[in-house]
């Protein structure tokens, strides 16, 4: 999930020590000392500082890293900023073998079509507040619905995931509700909207602003393969 220098270089601008620490405090999850998991924090951090690029507009926007060939689609509305980002099935695996994950466990969920997924308050005139249940997929034109977080939890203790990694697991999941102050807040987490490899689908993110109802559609975002 790596992004090209040029793209890393005009993110570090908005990029701060204090930030860093939030963003980390954010996702205990991800702070590990060995280095196998020192290399899938890079990665993650790289993905932080591409989902802070090309937001200005209100179009939708398509970006590939030119160092995986991931793709990022992306827009702002009404002030709020919505990005999908590709997770490859085998980053995906390294992230939650090392959180205690055997290959066979983990599978089914890396292999279920994973965005990296960012939501964020720029500058819209309130709280933005979000319940994921209400975001919708479709498929052709079709409802499509995926499994919750709570779901694949139910599934990872079926098959007698230890503890520590269904914590991990957990924490790294795009949250199912949250609040975002103006100004910047946000946060991102994994979401697998259980399609195959080189499926195509759109998603539209609903949220409030004070009770005030928006929403955002990403469209042809196309899973990896």
């Amino acid at each position: 999930m790596a992004v090209s220098s040029a793209r890393i270089d005009s993110g570090l601008c908005f990029i701060t020590p204090a930030f860093m620490l939030r963003r980390m405090q954010s996702f205990p999850a991800y702070i590990h000392r060995d280095g196998g998991s020192q290399r899938v924090l890079i990665w993650v951090l790289l993905v932080l500082l591409a989902s802070m690029t090309n937001t200005a507009g209100a179009e939708q926007q398509l970006t590939t890293s030119a160092a995986t060939g991931a793709k990022t689609w992306a827009l702002s509305h009404a002030g709020v900023h919505f990005s999908l980002t590709q997770i490859l099935p085998e980053q995906g695996d390294a992230f939650y073998v090392n959180r205690g994950f055997s290959l066979e466990q983990i599978a089914p969920f890396t292999s279920s079509c994973v965005f990296m997924t960012v939501l964020r308050n720029d500058a819209a005139p309130g709280i933005v507040h979000f319940v994921r249940s209400r975001w919708q997929v479709r498929v052709d034109g079709k409802s499509h619905q995926f499994k919750t977080v709570a779901e694949w939890l139910d599934y990872f203790r079926a098959q007698q995931v230890a503890r520590p990694a269904l914590i991990a697991f957990q924490w790294a999941q795009f949250p199912p509700e949250q609040e975002y102050e103006p100004g910047g807040d946000w946060n991102q987490g994994m979401l697998a909207v259980g399609l195959s490899a080189g499926q195509r689908f759109d998603i539209t993110a609903h949220w409030d602003v004070d009770g005030a109802a928006e929403s955002a559609t990403l469209t042809e975002v196309e899973c990896a393969e």
